[in-house]
């Protein structure tokens, strides 16, 4: 039995750093370091969710390419169970170019390859039916899954009883809540970042605005990343919380932050945690990852990131 099984988009991320300046049109300028790391959200997901302890899968489209070699071998060898992984020998396995500048921040360019073509009848729903939680993130870049095609498969999640996230990347189609809205009254928790939760609901600014748009629209529960102020959470049943996060911290590499912020948020949530015991964890492995290069390099077992939320505390950290 799965604790958390992912679903969407898994890239592989060449990673430079530091970007000091962007070169001229054909001309050459030097990082320290270029890195290849898995990456894409579901990838994140599935492999932060097996190294915090718990049982973890992926289903997703890969290319029988060298990419696609690295990402199958890389899910494998930190304990995800990737029997539900398609491979597509017409396409690429998608990948990012991630440089990331003196300051953390990152900027992207991305190829959506084997992504694009992700489509509701690849699932394995054997996967599926020995799970608690499904997680679909990655919405926005996968135009065949996107829309009806991800609706029918949350529909099928729900009639056998699954609980269900949802999370997207940004929509640079603007196309937003035509694309997501038929999925929301499938959706147990809507995890949005504050950037891409204020164009979903067409330009509201406000958290509390935000929030009670999107409960209206299906979801029990609307967790909000908000960045350095942590997360915002609120629910049909009336709760309200905004948990702030862990800014004595100072970040390495942002990559992957928000997708390790939701590993963890689900994880507790698997754990039967309340919702701020789930926040704070949350915020806690999105910490881990920013004090590392790549998505998952620096989240570590569930024990040692409790441990650290007592120390910081106290403290200690």
């Amino acid at each position: 039995m799965y604790d958390v099984v992912s679903v969407g988009i898994l890239v592989a991320d060449a990673i430079a750093k530091p970007i000091r300046k962007m070169p001229d049109r054909g001309k050459l300028e030097l990082v320290d370091k270029i890195t290849l790391h898995t990456g894409g959200n579901a990838a994140t997901c599935a492999i932060n969710v097996s190294k915090l302890g718990l049982k973890s899968a992926v289903l997703g489209k890969l290319g029988e390419d060298g990419f696609g070699q690295f990402m199958d071998a890389a899910l494998t060898k930190e304990g995800v169970d990737t029997v539900g992984l398609r491979h597509d020998p017409n396409a690429n396995t998608s990948s990012s170019m991630v440089l990331v500048g003196a300051d953390g921040e990152r900027s992207f360019l991305h190829s959506t390859g084997a992504n694009a073509e992700f489509v509701e009848s690849d699932i394995n729903y054997d996967v599926v039916k020995n799970t608690g939680i499904v997680f679909v993130t990655g919405g926005l870049l996968m135009p065949k899954f996107d829309g009806a095609e991800c609706a029918k498969f949350l529909k099928k999640c729900k009639e056998m009883g699954k609980i269900t996230a949802y999370d997207v990347c940004w929509d640079s189609t603007g196309r937003w809540m035509e694309l997501v809205g038929p999925s929301m009254p499938y959706i147990d928790y809507f995890m949005p970042s504050m950037e891409e939760a204020v164009e979903l609901s067409g330009g509201l600014t406000d958290p509390d605005e935000i929030a009670d748009k999107f409960l209206t629209m299906g979801p029990h529960t609307v967790v909000i990343k908000w960045g350095k102020r942590g997360c915002f959470i609120k629910t049909k049943k009336g709760e309200r919380m905004e948990v702030p996060t862990f800014l004595r911290i100072k970040p390495f590499d942002t990559t992957g932050a928000g997708d390790s912020f939701c590993s963890g948020f689900l994880s507790g949530l698997s754990q039967g945690w309340p919702l701020e015991k789930c926040a704070r964890f949350a915020n806690a492995v999105g910490t881990h990852c920013i004090m590392a290069a790549g998505a998952s390099t620096g989240i570590k077992p569930m024990k040692d990131i409790l441990q650290f939320i007592e120390d910081y505390d106290k403290g200690i950290i």
